[in-house]
């Protein structure tokens, strides 16, 4: 007797709470022992989720409540991973739509509501942390209700049901005015309002691949849904391609999802979501099914990179001398075994062997990667992210993003001079009675290249900036970088206190006295609109008079952290970002020099 089944996934604007309620779900479903030391976030995996508080793959988890098994997946919010919001959309029957009751609805809200409406999902809104001072969940629900509206729902869409909650303290509830317990309203309100999942277990098998997992010992693993049929552990089954070539193989291990955990299962039907491994070369939206009679469900679209850049073997002075892994053959390797779990992401070759192009949605979702190889001991330089253009009727156009802000109104000006400086429009401004005003642009993409460490300059790290893919639209003309200069250092060697307190009056630095440079690096932002070479490495002549502790008294200004995100979006064209497991340098395309 197999249990009764809801799908359902849990989706929102980053930061609003998905991986804390999930973890509340989880705690109070009963699946931990007594006294085992369970992490905050358990879903967020791998350690960059765990730094950043943020989702970057999609997790399958299930529970089980009242002899129901819920299988509950939590998607990223941020933009740059709707590839995965997507797709996990087409596995489930319903959706969990969280809102903080303090923001509301963000530009990503509306991102994964409209993918949910799309497919036909009706969701539950839970109006999250309303135990945060000025939190407002009444005029949250309005907003939703705005928004549901706004992106055109069906009036049954429109009659959603909602609850308020709190991730964090571990409670939902009907109604505001009802006694804070536990999250059984949740519960029950998924069992109540997320149908049933439909599938026939007599017909025969097909099963959608949605996401993709590696193993060292099972190799590929494939995640989806069964459609129909029932699927065995150790049957023939047949893989249709995306171009519809049939690939025979035998399913070696079916594996359910219990908990955190993947449970062995021996037999499986329609309705349930399993992993299945056996298949090498499954990607997403390919469908498994009886190799009698194979029938392939429609394949899943994702949606287009729009970002580009250059990935290419460290060439600097001190390349080879911190990465394990510095060849072109290792960097493209690593690349190609990103591309099967990875789907929103694009790698091209070029026609030097030593350069790869690589295209993925956004700076943070190229960021991430960059990250990742870096810590797995990978040596390499990238160059400043690129939007993609593409052809629309004829006509070349450029993606354009929808940017919300969220910012104190001391900077309001400030933010609106500078969008228009990078050809953005404005299309609804919100004053809030606590001080704050809400904007809305629509910008190009590449006037969104460098501007979050303007923004956060301007609102002195106050502000929440958001944005999401909109559409093309037709090329405008150019738009004004990066107003300053750099600083690039003259020669190779260590830099000096002494040259750098000589020097400081000449702009900002980026990096503190010991630090090696080369020649073409770039070690801080000048004050003018030029470029200006200095010598770092020069020393003070020492004499009778001029003693070498005379310098003890005297204080640099705190240098400019460059972290990778940071870098990215500073560098300009004729820019490189050094990427080392240790380091994070700043040069010069053009200037090439020998190892002296």
């Amino acid at each position: 007797m197999t249990l009764p089944i809801r799908n359902v996934a849990i989706i929102a604007h980053v930061d609003h709470g998905k991986t804390t309620l999930v973890d509340s779900l989880l705690k109070q479903s009963g699946i931990f022992r007594e006294g085992e030391d369970v992490p905050d976030c358990v879903m967020d995996s791998n350690d960059l989720e765990r730094e950043r508080g943020i989702t970057i793959l999609s997790k399958n988890t299930a529970v089980r409540y009242k002899d129901t098994l819920i299988n509950i997946v939590d998607t990223p919010g941020h933009a740059d991973f709707g590839g995965e919001v997507e797709r996990v959309l087409g596995m489930v029957d319903g959706c969990v739509l969280i809102v903080d009751a303090n923001e509301g609805p963000m530009p990503q809200t509306r991102f994964v509501l409209k993918k949910a409406l799309e497919k036909g999902l009706r969701p539950i809104v839970v109006v999250n942390k309303i135990d945060r001072p000025r939190a407002d969940p009444h005029t949250a629900v309005d907003k939703v209700l705005d928004l549901f509206l706004e992106l055109g729902a069906d009036d049954d869409q429109c009659d959603f049901p909602y609850l308020f909650a709190s991730g964090l303290a571990g409670f939902a509830k009907n109604e505001l005015e009802d006694e804070d317990k536990d999250m059984q309203p949740l519960f029950e309100a998924i069992l109540r309002h997320v149908p049933p999942p439909v599938g026939d277990p007599e017909k025969p098998l097909q099963l959608q691949v949605t996401t993709l997992d590696y193993s060292e010992y099972l190799g590929r693993i494939v995640i989806g849904r069964i459609h129909n049929g029932t699927i065995n552990a150790g049957q023939q089954a047949a893989l249709v391609k995306e171009d519809g070539k049939i690939v025979k193989a035998k399913i070696s291990k079916l594996m359910g999802f219990e908990g955190l955990s993947r449970v062995e299962l021996e037999k499986s039907s329609a309705g349930n979501l399993v992993a299945v491994a056996g298949f090498t070369d499954a990607n997403i939206g390919e469908t498994i099914t009886c190799p009698n009679e194979p029938q392939a469900l429609p394949l899943i679209k994702v949606d287009e990179p729009t970002l580009q850049m250059t990935f290419s073997v460290n060439d600097s002075p001190f390349c080879g001398k911190e990465g394990d892994f510095v060849t072109s053959r290792q960097i493209r390797d690593r690349l190609m075994r990103e591309l099967q779990t990875n789907v929103a992401l694009r790698v091209e070759e070029t026609d030097s062997p030593d350069k790869f192009g690589v295209s993925g949605r956004g700076e943070l979702h190229l960021g991430i990667l960059i990250e990742t190889m870096r810590r797995e001991g990978y040596e390499f330089q990238v160059s400043q992210p690129q939007v993609i253009y593409r052809e629309v009727n004829g006509q070349p156009c450029e993606p354009y993003e929808l940017l919300a802000l969220d910012v104190a109104e001391e900077a309001v000006g400030g933010c609106i001079e500078r969008l228009g400086q990078r050809k953005g429009e404005m299309q609804d401004m919100q004053m809030s009675g606590s001080g704050r005003s809400q904007l809305e642009f629509v910008i190009p993409a590449r006037g969104l290249i460098g501007f979050r460490g303007e923004f956060m300059r301007i609102t002195r790290g106050d502000g929440i900036m958001n944005h999401s893919f909109l559409d093309y639209r037709p090329i405008l003309g150019d738009i004004s970088a990066r107003r300053n200069g750099v600083l690039i250092s003259f020669e190779e060697g260590v830099a000096t206190f002494y040259a750098l307190k000589n020097a400081e009056d000449r702009g900002s630095f980026f990096i503190i006295p010991g630090t090696k440079v080369y020649k073409g690096m770039i070690v801080g932002e000048n004050n003018r609109p030029q470029d200006l070479e200095l010598n770092l490495c020069k020393t003070k002549q020492l004499t009778n008079h001029r003693a070498a502790s005379g310098d003890e008294l005297v204080q640099l200004q705190a240098p400019v952290e460059m972290s990778l995100e940071r870098a990215l979006e500073y560098i300009g064209p004729d820019e490189l970002v050094e990427i080392t497991p240790e380091s994070i340098r700043l040069r010069k395309m053009s200037k090439k020099f020998a190892r002296r």
